[in-house]
């Protein structure tokens, strides 16, 4: 970078001059004009999916944690049926 000084300032300019368009503007919405495109990604439809999500039933976290916490969440048959329905999904 270079400093000349004061000598080299450029003096006022109309404004008109330097500023004129040479090109014509071409009105929105004619068939030459850039198109917007959007895409979303596998992610992006994932976070929205989670987002409309109902709320968490906090009465029911409550009911669950109490029952882990006195040992009788885990039966036997809510072990099978958890069973059952996971080798359902992987067939």
């Amino acid at each position: 970078m270079q400093i000349y000084g004061p000598a080299q300032l450029h003096g006022p300019q109309a404004i008109s001059s330097p500023h004129t368009r040479n090109a014509p503007v071409e009105p929105v919405g004619s068939a030459n004009s850039a198109r917007d495109e959007l895409q979303i990604s596998e992610a992006g439809r994932l976070v929205d999916l989670a987002n409309q999500a109902p709320d968490i039933r906090q009465d029911r976290v409550n009911a669950i944690r109490a029952q882990i916490a006195a040992g009788t969440y885990e039966t036997p048959a809510k072990l099978d049926i958890a069973l059952s329905r996971f080798l359902d999904e992987t067939a």
